[in-house]
């Protein structure tokens, strides 16, 4: 049985020990957090990781925390109009065999403690990490406060800031975007009707734009203002308190509704957007016998709202490997390896289409002008992603 070592215990780790139990793997996870903690945001599952929840076996887990949007609509923030419009729903579900589905963060983390836990991964909480040291066939790692652990490979996907990453790599840490994430989650109840809704709604506005999607069935509402500028303070923390007032001033004058919207919250938080270039190869995903994953191998702006998604494909992929190992000759190393060259181009493809999609929304000008004409023009033949959404094999 191989023995699977994961640093890291959000989305991204919890989904690889999963994968990794229900391929066959036995599964150690080390999360460096006295407690499971996900912090409050809302998070899109398009049909591509719908599907590997599905296949995972918590779909009917899923269905009791998720929203279903019945469509995805594109907005003016200056003056309401709208742009364009994706229906979802059943017919996108019909289209690409698995909906496109909306959740609190922290909900589908719990699913995901739940589901690796039920398949039988050790995830042992309040364990940091310090030293890792790999040979042609072992991993060892040395955790805080003593005590050594072995296993066959080691799975980093402890997030952007990386400390497997570090390690491995030795490259520069993140850099930040220039754009600041201002969050926030609304009970629908509280509400006036016209603010409401159970769709995704998308305002593109002059250096910003804002995001509306409902999770936990519909009860409450999601919402993402990103604004051009930077942070000084604590560049790594992704919840840090933020002053309504902030993002008023950098939203200027938008239209009413909007404004009404983006005045409902209380609390708001913030979270400074970092990033890294584009993934150049496949050593950048694994060598030897430690393999990146999710926000520690290809973090992206969220532009494209792949990024939980792609921790979860790459989970699948990495389990596929693993389950392979043993046969034809396929060792650990070999597993890795093919893994990662199984994934970097397409999560480099994501990272460049999230990286455009941030230029386009944040749009002035001409630019502006031809982003609102195409969408009005093309409206779902754009903002539909058939190369995206479908399934791999």
């Amino acid at each position: 049985m191989i023995e699977t070592l994961i640093a890291g215990g959000g989305i991204g780790g919890l989904a690889a020990a999963l994968a990794a139990t229900r391929a066959g793997c036995r599964v150690r996870l080390f999360e460096q957090s006295a407690q499971w903690s996900e912090a409050g945001a809302g998070i899109q599952l398009g049909p591509n990781a719908s599907r590997l929840l599905r296949d995972w076996g918590l779909e009917q887990a899923l269905a009791k925390v998720a929203a279903s949007p019945e469509q995805l609509v594109v907005r003016s923030a200056t003056n309401g109009a709208q742009l364009a419009a994706l229906r979802l729903g059943s017919s996108f579900s019909k289209r690409y065999g698995a909906p496109y589905l909306t959740v609190h963060r922290a909900d589908l983390h719990e699913l995901l403690v739940q589901g690796a836990t039920a398949a039988g991964a050790d995830l042992q909480l309040a364990r940091r990490i310090t030293q890792m040291d790999q040979s042609q066939t072992v991993v060892r790692l040395q955790l805080e406060h003593g005590g050594e652990v072995a296993g066959d490979l080691l799975v980093g996907a402890d997030g952007v800031w990386s400390q497997v990453r570090k390690r491995l790599l030795r490259d520069a840490a993140a850099q930040p975007t220039g754009h600041l994430a201002y969050r926030a989650v609304l009970s629908q109840a509280g509400l006036p009707l016209r603010l409401r809704s159970q769709d995704i709604s998308v305002w593109l506005g002059p250096r910003l734009h804002v995001v509306a999607y409902p999770v936990r069935q519909g009860e409450w509402l999601n919402l993402v203002a990103v604004v051009e500028g930077y942070r000084d303070d604590s560049a790594q923390d992704w919840d840090l308190e933020a002053a309504g007032v902030d993002l008023h001033a950098a939203l200027g004058t938008v239209c009413a509704d909007l404004q009404a919207l983006v005045h409902a919250p209380e609390l708001w938080r913030l979270w400074s957007l970092h990033e890294r270039a584009p993934l150049r190869s496949a050593r950048q995903m694994a060598s030897g016998r430690v393999a990146l994953l999710g926000d520690a191998a290809h973090p992206m702006r969220p532009y494209l709202a792949q990024g939980a998604a792609m921790a979860l494909e790459d989970s699948a992929e990495l389990a596929r490997m693993l389950a392979m190992v043993g046969e034809r000759g396929i060792d650990v190393p070999t597993a890795l390896r093919r893994y990662a060259l199984a994934r970097w181009q397409r999560c480099a493809r994501v990272q460049r289409r999230a990286e455009r999609n941030g230029r386009v929304f944040h749009a002035t000008g001409l630019l502006r002008w031809g982003r609102d004409v195409s969408l009005r023009l093309l409206g779902e033949r754009l903002l539909d992603m058939p190369w995206l959404y479908r399934e791999l094999r």
